[in-house]
């Protein structure tokens, strides 16, 4: 049995500790998938962009024929009053999300009068930015008319752990995943970046994959501080050939790339620079 780390969740308006069960076995979202969520943190006393995360869930829920019910502004009084209950010092993981408990079968949207809500919040130390290594996968994220990519949703999650189970049985930590045709996407678990000569690259949002919010406050971060961003379709030979490679998401922020497929990385001065900047911002947000 696993054991959970530290674990508050705001559900039916009532705070409960631990990992609380809440899925019956006809549920929609249990069943065929109705269910959508994001991801915040919160890290040495900050939570950046934490509305923008709730926004999010907000425009998922819609999305996927759910009622968004619960306003921003709640939300991030349920994350104030939540992260008081902590006892542990570390890194928080913050989780809004909604579900529908009816619905029909195959074809049939889940009914957004049966939508709930939680907001889970539990322990998950931030990573030390030692980086991690990544193979070019076999999965491939899916067009707009293929899946929901629209939303943050949990049923596109799957194929993005297909793609970590192979990387890992390859010796790596991570996937790099192509969209449909064949041009790089993005990592499993978060954005990808390059940098070439002095300049800043990252797949142009296409609809296959989320437009990251801490991918758009890096973009932001650089491009202010006199980096060049550049957004545009990415092969994955320009990602082999470039001189550092580094990711940026919620989980860990931004992070370096030591290995990708058979060629070695070193953390270099971009991803540094993207991770400093977010650093400074985070504190003074």
């Amino acid at each position: 049995m696993t054991e959970w780390s530290e674990t508050w969740t705001w559900m039916d308006g009532t705070w409960h500790e631990g990992n609380v069960p809440f899925l019956g076995v006809r549920t929609h979202a249990g069943w065929l998938g109705s269910s959508v969520f994001d991801g915040a943190r919160v890290f040495e006393g900050t939570a950046p962009d934490l509305d923008l995360h709730c926004e999010r869930v907000n425009r998922s829920a819609k999305s996927m024929n759910l009622d968004p019910s619960i306003p921003v502004g709640q939300m991030l009084e349920l994350v104030k009053e939540g992260r008081e209950k902590f006892t542990s010092r570390e890194g928080l993981y913050v989780r809004p999300m909604y579900w529908a408990e009816e619905g029909g079968f195959m074809g049939v949207p889940p009914l957004a009068e049966s939508t709930r809500f939680c907001m889970c919040l539990y322990v998950v130390p931030m990573p030390e930015p030692v980086g991690f290594s990544a193979v070019t996968s076999r999965i491939r994220r899916p067009a707009p008319d293929q899946a929901p990519v629209y939303a943050k949703a949990g049923c596109l999650y799957p194929m993005g752990g297909q793609a970590m189970l192979d990387a890992r049985s390859q010796g790596y930590d991570n996937a790099v995943i192509l969209d449909p045709i064949g041009n790089v996407a993005e990592f499993a678990t978060a954005n990808l970046w390059y940098a070439k000569d002095g300049v800043a690259f990252t797949p142009v949002p296409n609809g296959t994959f989320l437009n990251g919010i801490t991918r758009q406050r890096v973009a932001k971060l650089l491009s202010d501080a006199g980096t060049k961003v550049v957004e545009k379709t990415v092969t994955i030979d320009e990602v082999r050939e470039a001189d550092e490679v580094f990711s940026t998401g919620n989980f860990s922020k931004v992070m370096p790339i030591t290995r990708l497929d058979d060629r070695e990385f070193q953390p270099g001065p971009i991803g540094n620079k993207a991770r400093e900047l977010y650093w400074e911002y985070a504190h003074s947000a």
